[in-house]
């Protein structure tokens, strides 16, 4: 329990009292964190992107792969209002294909929906267009959407042949002008996490000059136009480029953007704020390519040019490197960026770049420090005013009018940002600092007054158990308890024993009894009920079962969260094993020996001969700092595919579905590639087909009947039609790596040598009579050959900088690495700066165990002077490292391993 007292946070004149009060909430000073609950309102959504919140409470929100939704708080249902046909891969021009970034990006109402109920969508359209599309429906707030409304209303032309980057955030103003941001839809593989250059012929896909900083192209902007009733669209005054410029686009009101989020207009100024996020670099590189890569929160008081790709970070420039040579040219200037690319066909004289507002980078920053650390990828969010909210029955207090609520799709907090009233940065601070997201991908107040956060979850290109639709309440008053609700084993096989538990649950208001009382539905229909706080439930029969845990305060505020739980089939196992080599870094050109071990209760093992080898994906893929991280992951799920798949043939052959079907051949249904066929590219197939499997029917391919198979889980039904539709087109899958071998660690030619080997192994397995397919996987990341002193795991008498990249190490003192296999290690070198002064003696030893365990090498000489080199004798396995110094101070970057 807090210990508060609520009476602190009421105007004179009122007393603290259950009922809420509107007026209670208005007050300047910084409330309690516990004054604020967070309220799970859906779960397990499957990859959000963004959201829009009506005024009866009711959340409309886009899924990547295509499906619009509406979440309706009086029934806590989720209904489908379309799925649109879209497209969600690439296709290089060798054929090979990967995940997309592309997909159903964004949804938002118009400002006079209550009249007109006008909605607009910006997604990728399956077909042989490559665009992205802008189009407006009308839409009566319920039921399906009517297509026949549809206005297309702008196209923005992209190549779709690698990824990403797509945009698609959307805000109105108060003069009715819609903005939207567009991702430069550029790849940066070669540029190693700086700049993306490319000039080379052919390679226009990693040059985003093409489009950030091409004045006459849409992509890497934010446009501003204005929706006419009849579907089109006019030029607002006060854009970038007045209309008839030419060899520029009207529609911009910014350039110069990498990857715009999630657009928010000021209420009160009408300024523009968004997040912007950046390239992967994590190190400078000032001689010969530029900055490492920064993410910002950008404010646009006027149109303007926000110098990427020339510039990052705060205003810090990009040398014109050329990749053919691999030279370094000149410095860009922010003054006079200059567009000379083949790629472009915009004006070469660009306007003079914007300062980012805030820009951090993936070591701790000196000027925001409140950013962290680490991964970054800025979200944006909204700027709260209390006069935007009349009426609303829960205000945020006066304490936060006039902040910008911020957040990080990979660090998951939440930064209040304040300005002085000329927009000016001031300070920040953290919102709830107990408060974890998990991919905060969306965040916007509701017309009640609440703060909404849609969750994409933290893994790319999957539906992750941890996406979310919550809102996080204000209150007064009585609070309601904070739940959360977790079990022990969430599948396994039959019987089935799970802990439920309702640890971490409290209430704010001391003295508060609570009443716990879980609702257990199997397939949505009643189970159990318990009330109790942890109880153990016995799972006999299979099935997808849900624990809705319901916590009520003496007061009736009352709470619930839930957890999933499928029953009747064990999750499988998968362990990569590294047989030869470092399990920890790997050395350019080294050979690094492995096997993969699979076990399932149902299934059997690989071992035993039960799992055959090609039901196991196995994937290795090189991730330089330049190597986006949502690339890897589409890279490796096309290496999933064919063995997801062949889970489906197993569910089929255990099924009914082959007295009647067959692969090529027509017996008495169709066979299942005449199946794909008829249905490729229709983006209602999958719902179709799955309904017409579970509830049956005919006249599709004559009187043959369809019989329904309503016992059969509808995941398992999922994956056999997306097998049988998959036979609609080319086998485009990446081929798989053997379960044993070896790989050689060869980094690809252009890229640098800092990154990492990512390999992964996953198998799914054939499911359960009525349960659920389920999947394993592990993924062993080989690191590049180095210790980076921003990893300490301790020190001693050591001085570190305030961007942790840097440690002084001081006579006697000492660095400490953790659990590092030496395997092959046969020399260090620390990477030192250059020190001031004369040379002095040093003495540096490298210790095994403790500062004073056994020593694996020996350095003695002067610093600044010679390279520190060590030689390794005796170094194997894991150890914990000691870097002990004796004698002036040394400078330390990283040490560098060698073999």
């Amino acid at each position: 329990m807090f210990d508060i007292k609520a009476s602190k946070f009421i105007l004179a004149g009122l007393v603290a009292a259950a009922c809420y009060s509107n007026a209670s909430a208005q007050t300047a000073a910084k409330p309690d964190d516990n004054r604020f609950t967070k309220v799970v309102l859906a779960q397990r959504i499957e990859e959000p992107m963004q959201f829009q919140i009506m005024k009866d409470g009711k959340v409309l929100y886009a899924e990547r792969k295509g499906k619009l939704k509406l979440y309706d708080p009086a029934t806590g249902k989720i209904s489908i209002v379309h799925d649109f046909p879209v497209s969600t891969k690439y296709v290089s021009q060798t054929g090979e294909e990967s995940e997309a970034e592309d997909g159903f990006q964004g949804v938002i109402l118009d400002p006079d929906f209550d009249k007109n109920h006008w909605m607009y969508v910006y997604y990728s359209p399956i077909g042989k267009d490559s665009v992205n599309r802008l189009e407006r429906y009308t839409w009566l707030g319920k039921g399906p959407l009517n297509t026949a409304t549809r206005k297309k209303i702008l196209d923005v032309p992209v190549q779709r042949y690698e990824c990403c980057h797509v945009g698609g955030g959307m805000v109105f103003d108060k003069d009715r002008n819609l903005y939207l941001s567009t991702g430069d839809n550029t790849f940066s593989r070669a540029s190693d996490g700086f700049s993306p250059l490319d000039e080379r012929p052919g390679m226009y896909t990693q040059d985003s000059q093409k489009g950030s900083s091409n004045t006459n192209d849409l992509r890497g902007k934010i446009l501003r136009i204005h929706p006419e009733p009849n579907g089109t669209y006019t030029i607002p005054k006060g854009n970038l480029f007045p209309k008839g410029t030419p060899k520029t686009r009207a529609e911009i009101y910014t350039m110069g953007n990498r990857n715009p989020w999630r657009l928010t207009i000021d209420s009160k100024t009408g300024w523009l704020y968004w997040g912007e996020v950046g390239p992967d670099g994590s190190v400078d590189d000032f001689e010969k390519r530029g900055p490492q890569s920064y993410d910002e929160f950008n404010q646009a008081k006027k149109p303007g040019n926000y110098g990427w790709p020339y510039f990052i970070g705060n205003n810090f420039p990009y040398h014109h490197y050329n990749f053919v040579t691999k030279d370094p040219g000149p410095l860009f200037d922010s003054a006079k960026p200059v567009n000379t690319s083949p790629n472009s066909s915009g004006l070469e004289e660009l306007p003079p770049t914007t300062a980012p507002f805030i820009w951090y980078s993936k070591q701790a920053s000196k000027e925001f420090p409140l950013m962290g650390g680490g991964g970054n990828s800025a979200v944006g969010g909204p700027i709260f005013h209390a006069s935007d909210f009349k009426n609303a029955p829960r205000v945020f207090p006066s304490y936060f009018e006039g902040k910008w609520f911020i957040t990080d799709w990979v660090r998951g907090w939440i930064n209040l940002v304040t300005m002085d009233d000329q927009g000016t940065y001031q300070s920040m601070e953290r919102f709830l600092p107990n408060l974890q997201l998990h991919g905060p991908i969306d965040m916007k107040f509701g017309p009640n007054g609440d703060l909404y956060v849609l969750e994409y979850g933290n893994g790319y290109f999957k539906d992750n158990p941890e996406a979310e639709l919550i809102r996080i309440e204000y209150n007064g008053g009585n609070r309601k308890p904070q739940v959360q609700a977790s079990a022990d084993k969430i599948a396994g096989a039959l019987p089935l024993t799970v802990a439920l538990s309702s640890k971490g649950t409290s209430d704010a208001d001391e003295g508060d009894k609570l009443r716990y009382v879980w609702k257990i539905t199997k397939n949505g229909a009643p189970f159990k009920t318990i009330a109790q706080a942890d109880p153990s439930v016995s799972f006999t029969t299979a099935g997808i079962y849900k624990a809705l845990l319901t916590v009520t305060d003496a007061k009736g505020a009352k709470n619930s969260k839930s957890v999933e739980i499928k029953a009747g089939n064990q999750p499988p196992v998968v362990k990569i094993n590294i047989t030869a080599g470092n399990s920890q870094f790997f050395f350019p050109g080294a050979v690094v020996g492995y096997s993969v071990d699979v076990a399932d209760k149902e299934d059997g093992s690989l071992a035993g001969g039960k799992i055959p080898a090609t039901k196991v994906s196995v994937s290795a893929n090189y991730l330089s700092e330049g190597y986006n991280m949502t690339a890897i992951a589409s890279k490796q799920g096309s290496v999933d595919a064919g063995a997801q798949l062949s889970g489906a043939q197993a569910l089929i052959a255990k099924s009914d579905c082959k007295a009647c079907h067959a692969v090529n051949e027509k017996i008495l249904g169709p066979s299942f590639t005449q199946v794909g066929e008829k249905y490729k590219g229709d983006a209602k197939a999958p719902e179709a087909l799955l309904k017409k499997i579970l509830g049956g029917g005919q006249g599709v391919w004559g009187d043959a009947q369809m019989p329904a198979h309503p016992t059969m889980a509808e995941s398992d039904v999922k994956s056999i039609v997306k097998y049988i539709l998959s036979l609609g087109y080319p086998a485009r899958h990446a081929k798989s790596l053997p379960v044993s071998g070896s790989y050689n660690t060869t980094v690809p030619e252009g890229e640098n040598t800092d990154g990492s080997f990512i390999i992964r192994a996953a198998y799914t397995d054939k499911g359960a009579k009525l349960s659920s397919v389920q999947s394993g996987e592990q993924t062993l990341v080989l690191d590049a050959p180095q210790l980076l002193v921003s990893k300490l795991s301790d020190k001693k008498n050591v001085d570190q900088d305030w961007d942790i990249t840097y440690a002084t190490i001081k006579d006697g003192g000492w660095l400490k690495f953790a659990n590092v296999d030496l395997t092959g290690v046969k020399q260090m070198e620390l990477v030192t700066a250059r020190g001031n002064g004369q040379p002095a003696d040093v003495t540096l030893q490298v210790r095994a165990g403790s500062p004073t365990g056994k020593v694996l090498g020996k350095y003695t000489g002067k610093y600044p002077g010679q390279p520190i080199k060590l030689d390794v004798a005796d170094a194997a396995g894991v150890n914990d490292l000691y870097f002990v110094l004796n004698g002036r101070a040394v400078r330390v970057n990283k040490i560098k391993l060698a073999n």
